[in-house]
């Protein structure tokens, strides 16, 4: 990983604003660090607890790629059991067409091999909306692949009450729309809430 900082110029920027764009920077992946890329690159630091010093190092960039501030944080994986409990400790419920838990199966709702930081994110969200919550999609097969999948761990469905609905698009950024026609919602965290026909698909980053 080359370290880039104000001033300069080239492919390795160009890398650094396309991460940040996963955040929901906005950036224009146009390879200049100027003015408006060194205060995404802070705000970015800022919140994944790194020194908010505008210079793309080691540990910014691990944070970029993995979500991660690096050790453990946000990064750890659950078992079915570990989240299940926390989420009933949060008052969030879940539900499946297949009313089961596995993993291999795409009628069920797995939590197996979710990332701490997805479901601390809901946990979040539940106590932020003061929403009744219910997941219904999580790490089980057929969903999107991709880095930030549902299978990876990054990714959680939630049934759309009004309620969830209101708080998203009121709370949070109208980002455009995703190339399936799904409206998107991005938070200051940098994760995504996609508007989807039954759900609301969200992307836990942080």
């Amino acid at each position: 990983m080359v370290t880039v900082r104000k001033g300069d110029n080239g492919s390795a920027v160009k890398a650094a604003q396309t991460q940040l764009n996963r955040y929901g920077a906005g950036l224009a992946v146009d390879g200049a660090f100027g003015d408006g890329t060194d205060a995404k690159v802070r705000s970015f630091q800022s919140s994944h607890g790194l020194d908010a010093d505008g210079i793309v190092g080691p540990d910014t960039w691990r944070a970029l790629v993995t979500g991660s501030s690096g050790g453990t944080g946000g990064g750890g994986l659950l078992t079915q059991a570990q989240a299940a409990s926390l989420f009933t400790s949060a008052g969030i419920t879940w539900s499946s067409s297949g009313n089961c838990s596995d993993r291999y199966n795409s009628a069920c709702t797995s939590f197996e091999g979710l990332r701490q930081a997805s479901a601390d994110g809901a946990v979040t969200l539940k106590r932020a909306s003061n929403c009744a919550l219910n997941i219904t999609g999580g790490t089980e097969t057929g969903h999107a692949s991709g880095t930030y999948s549902h299978w990876n761990g990054y990714k959680l469905d939630f049934s759309p009450t009004t309620c969830l609905s209101n708080y998203i698009t009121g709370t949070f950024t109208y980002s455009g729309t995703r190339g399936d026609g799904a409206a998107l919602y991005t938070a200051p965290s940098g994760n995504v809430y996609a508007r989807e026909s039954s759900h609301w698909d969200v992307t836990f980053l942080n």
